[in-house]
């Protein structure tokens, strides 16, 4: 991993969008590890923003403390262990490409589905324990193999039409608490170590900038325009998903 010009640029440009995301602005911090995926291998990637997103996230925990929605957050918890548990048993064998592809088809499968249904009335789906394990599952092994939980999550909980600060808080405090599940398997499997956690002393700060940065997004932004920009972001960075998966299994 050379460390110069292009990485460090890189690299402040991922820990602005992780910080940006953790203070709020949706979709912005799947983009994290293919922007720092320029300059380095998407493992090593994923392994130096993984301590950047939990510093990022006691931000995001301090400022969302009291907005959140406590069943979806349980829910959610406790079927990504079993996602985490499958990144950690296939971490050798799992190609990268394929999971980014299939991040990028779900988040464009919920697109469609959701322009389909802005044409008619919907009303807003609870918080079920089924469909929760699924997409919950798939939520924490994305989120484990490449910080890529948001559209998955984002299937599970849009649906329901939270209000925007209690759905900010609460995919804050639930990635908040996946990071942390992430971090002693990452740490077993050699994607973080000391060399990488002195990198990451120098990119906090620039994280928790794009955690202030995000969070005032947030608050201003009209709910309506709010979930507008979720779903634009969803869409924009779904065909980046599918592009990069593609790209990827046809040099396999």
């Amino acid at each position: 991993m050379t460390l110069d010009l292009w990485f460090w640029g890189c690299a402040i440009v991922a820990s602005l969008l992780v910080g940006a995301s953790k203070g709020g602005l949706p979709g912005v911090g799947v983009l994290g590890v293919p922007v720092l995926a320029q300059a380095t291998s998407p493992v090593v990637a994923a392994g130096l923003l993984l301590p950047i997103l939990i510093t990022s996230d006691m931000y995001g925990l301090w400022i969302y403390r009291k907005n959140y929605d406590l069943r979806n957050i349980k829910i959610v918890v406790a079927a990504s262990i079993i996602g985490i548990g499958i990144g950690w048993a296939t971490a050798h064998i799992t190609s990268d490409s394929l999971v980014t592809l299939i991040v990028g088809i779900i988040g464009l499968s919920y697109f469609a589905d959701a322009l389909l249904k802005s044409r008619r009335v919907v009303a807003p789906r609870t918080a079920d324990i089924p469909r929760g394990i699924f997409w919950g599952s798939i939520t924490g092994f994305t989120s484990f193999v490449a910080h890529a939980g948001g559209p998955p999550y984002q299937m599970y909980v849009l649906p329901q039409k939270l209000d925007k600060m209690t759905y900010a808080g609460t995919a804050t405090i639930t990635f908040a608490i996946i990071n942390l599940l992430k971090l002693p398997p990452y740490w077993l499997l050699g994607q973080i170590n000391l060399t990488s956690l002195e990198i990451c002393a120098w990119l906090t700060p620039v994280a928790l900038i794009g955690a202030y940065v995000g969070y005032h997004m947030t608050k201003v932004l009209p709910e309506k325009l709010f979930f507008r920009f979720v779903e634009v972001a969803l869409f924009l960075l779904s065909v980046k998903l599918i592009w990069d998966g593609v790209s990827g299994l046809t040099k396999i």
